[in-house]
């Protein structure tokens, strides 16, 4: 058999594995989107971090320098996080908990507050609640069964 013929099978990525690399994608895209003026509203009016920003992304979502960072940083660690399935589990539950923390942050916060650094208007507070939510669901979801058969042995 030659080299040529021999075929290899490549790593297979659990479903979890799979999930966190999409999430890591999105907030990629997301931090990307968000320097880009057109796709981001007022973008004149971008600034490192301040509720003094009136830049929306999507002309939706209130975002400065330091909010469009953070989502590129969580992409990478996203995507760094998924080789393994312990770690796309804990890229998905750990990052779902801090976005529930940024949604509670949302709503003690004023949005006119020099408190609101990253910033954060309603549509992120609704957004950071769903992505907390969802996050956690799929890390648990999606790893239950391999828990459940741990658990077993």
């Amino acid at each position: 058999m030659s080299q040529s013929d021999r075929t290899y099978a490549a790593p297979t990525r659990t479903t979890v594995q799979k999930a966190a690399a999409v999430v890591g994608v999105v907030f990629l895209l997301v931090g990307v989107l968000g320097f880009i003026p057109g796709i981001t509203t007022n973008y004149d009016t971008l600034s490192f971090a301040s509720h003094h920003s009136e830049a929306k992304l999507l002309g939706l979502f209130q975002v400065s320098v330091l909010h469009n960072i953070v989502h590129l940083l969580f992409g990478i660690a996203g995507l760094a996080l998924a080789r393994s399935v312990s770690g796309a589990r804990n890229y998905l539950v750990v990052g779902g908990i801090i976005y529930l923390v940024l949604f509670v942050y949302g709503l003690v916060v004023s949005q006119e507050s020099a408190a609101n650094f990253v910033p954060v208007n309603t549509a992120d507070d609704v957004l950071h609640l769903v992505l907390g939510l969802g996050m956690i669901g799929l890390g648990v979801a999606l790893t239950r069964r391999r828990a459940e058969r741990a658990a077993t042995v």
